[in-house]
């Protein structure tokens, strides 16, 4: 079992996005283990770049994380990190597959509507950036540990 971070940006959440992205991924059989509507701050939106910062779209990219509320989303299953990214699709829109995310909601790169985990590494990283441990489910202890036997 897996746990990936996904996030629906500013763009995906005005655009009303969030209920039909959140059912693609249920679909497929993940399932949602924390989840946050929130605005960004912009000590949080330099962190999750971090990776980023010092490169000329560092700025664009914390401005845009920031410009709206998100909907910050912990999704696991197996082999949940990969699978995603593949449903996500590739990061420019051109690029990106049709059936994917990005390739039949997103035509401009600087708007693509979502994030997700690029690595297990990346995912802990993210999931601890936005999440704190008891704002997840952890459904081996949950009363609901049965549904999903």
């Amino acid at each position: 079992m897996e746990r990936s971070f996904v996030m629906i940006k500013p763009d995906g959440v005005q655009r009303q996005l969030i209920g039909e992205l959140l059912a693609k991924f249920e679909k497929k059989g993940f399932r949602l283990a924390g989840a946050k509507f929130m605005k960004v701050s912009e000590d949080l939106a330099k962190k999750h770049y971090g990776e980023h910062e010092g490169k000329p779209f560092f700025g664009e990219l914390v401005e845009f994380i920031t410009s709206g509320p998100v909907f910050a989303m912990a999704i696991e299953g197996p082999n949940s990190i990969a699978m995603i990214r593949k449903m996500v699709g590739a990061t420019k829109p051109e690029d990106a597959e049709p059936g994917s995310i990005r390739g039949d909601y997103v035509s401009y790169m600087g708007k693509n509507i979502i994030h997700a985990s690029d690595s297990p590494e990346s995912a802990k990283r993210e999931l601890a950036l936005w999440f704190t441990a008891d704002e997840l489910i952890d459904y081996t202890r949950s009363v609901d540990a049965w549904i999903y036997a």
